[in-house]
């Protein structure tokens, strides 16, 4: 078989991981490549670092993806005599493109977090904070019931009654419509000035509210009534267990110090190691975390009535502060190694979707920042 374009790569990525979703502040998307070109060797990774276009080209491969972007702020130049212009310089000139997904990648089911999660051995997992399901609204029109088929094939065809993994949902209820067409009216059914009562079909869909205006307009084109009745009705957005920021789930009951050693098992080895702030013999069975930088979650997860919660990057004055106020222990890793454990769970999504089309190679190469530390205290 053909190996697929890079654009068909792309829309599965953001069939995956939605755009939309990323934080305002962040980029994500195609950095550098032709979306007709076509793609047989994938390398994943954490950081679009010289290291990672280094091994890229080594492996002749036709695609970067990386969660870290490889600019967070505008740029005029891509000159190859600074760091970031050498990657696009020396991925371009190797055929190779580059893609992230960041802040998007974050919070889905098969994201980063939930794949973290994962990797530590949690059962039950759900968002630590759910984000809202998507805004959905119902809508009812009224129609004759030799061409209620014919709105019905309308409306799926426009994305209304799509719910999980099913389209074309719909519900009817029969009834009667009554009605006068007044001077001035062309009436598809009955003659001006008099009445008439027609055998109809409720016909009820659920649709994302963004499509409202495509879907009503499908509607019309396809009734037959010149004036057709109907009412778009917003439904309450729920919190949407499946994504969100950080996860929780349970553990089988162990210390702090057996699940830290535990942690530092599952994680790739850093300079930072694993530290701890807690009681090592506290008893651990609900873990809180987050991949990458989470101190943001530490109120979420001090109100979860999580044991441990698991981050990165956290700040003093912050993670004092949640030790002060309850026996939530802490647990921070190497930004770099939590969100390595998402490259696993991406690179078998591709090869699961894309099969023999295409290989995949998940970098190990360390692109944390730190390479060593001193242990205070140490003897020579």
């Amino acid at each position: 078989m053909p190996s697929p374009r890079l654009a068909e790569i792309i829309a599965l990525l953001d069939r995956w991981y939605p755009p939309a979703y990323a934080d305002s502040w962040d980029t994500v998307g195609l950095i550098c490549g032709d979306p007709e070109a076509e793609v047989a060797r994938i390398l994943v990774a954490v950081d679009p670092v010289r290291a990672v276009a280094d091994e890229a080209v080594a492996m002749a491969a036709d695609l970067v993806i990386t969660h870290h972007p490889l600019y967070l702020k505008p740029t005029s130049s891509v000159a190859a005599d600074k760091p970031k212009g050498r990657v696009v310089h020396d991925l371009i000139t190797h055929g190779c493109a580059l893609f992230n997904a960041h802040t998007n990648a974050d919070a889905p089911a098969g994201g980063v977090s939930e794949a973290m999660a994962l990797a530590l051995g949690l059962r039950d997992i759900v968002a630590l904070d759910a984000d809202l399901s998507t805004p959905l609204s119902k809508l009812t029109t009224y129609v004759p019931t030799e061409s209620a088929d014919r709105v019905r094939a309308a409306l799926a065809a426009a994305g209304a009654g799509a719910i999980g993994d099913y389209d074309s949902c719909s519900f009817s209820t029969p009834g009667e419509g009554r009605f006068r067409p007044l001077e001035g009216a062309q009436p598809a059914i009955g003659r001006v000035g008099a009445g008439e009562r027609v055998e109809e079909v409720r016909i009820e869909v659920i649709l994302p509210r963004a499509m409202t205006a495509d879907v009503v307009a499908a509607m019309k084109a396809s009734h037959p009534y010149e004036e057709p009745a109907y009412d778009v009705v917003e439904l309450v957005a729920e919190p949407d267990p499946s994504r969100g920021s950080g996860r929780i789930g349970r553990i089988d009951p162990c210390t702090l110090a057996e699940f830290a050693t535990r942690v530092a098992a599952a994680l790739p080895q850093t300079a930072q190691g694993v530290r701890i702030a807690g009681d090592p013999d506290t008893q651990v069975s609900t873990v809180a975390l987050c991949g990458g930088a989470g101190d943001f979650l530490l109120d979420r997860a001090r109100s979860s009535g999580a044991d441990v919660y698991v981050t990165s990057d956290l700040r003093h004055h912050p993670a004092s502060e949640a030790r002060e106020h309850g026996g939530l222990a802490l647990i921070d890793v190497a930004h770099w190694a939590a969100e390595w454990t998402w490259l696993p769970v991406l690179a078998e999504r591709l090869r699961a979707t894309l099969g023999d089309t295409v290989s995949v190679h998940v970098s190990t190469i360390p692109t944390d920042p730190w390479t060593f530390r001193v242990n205070q205290g140490a003897t020579a």
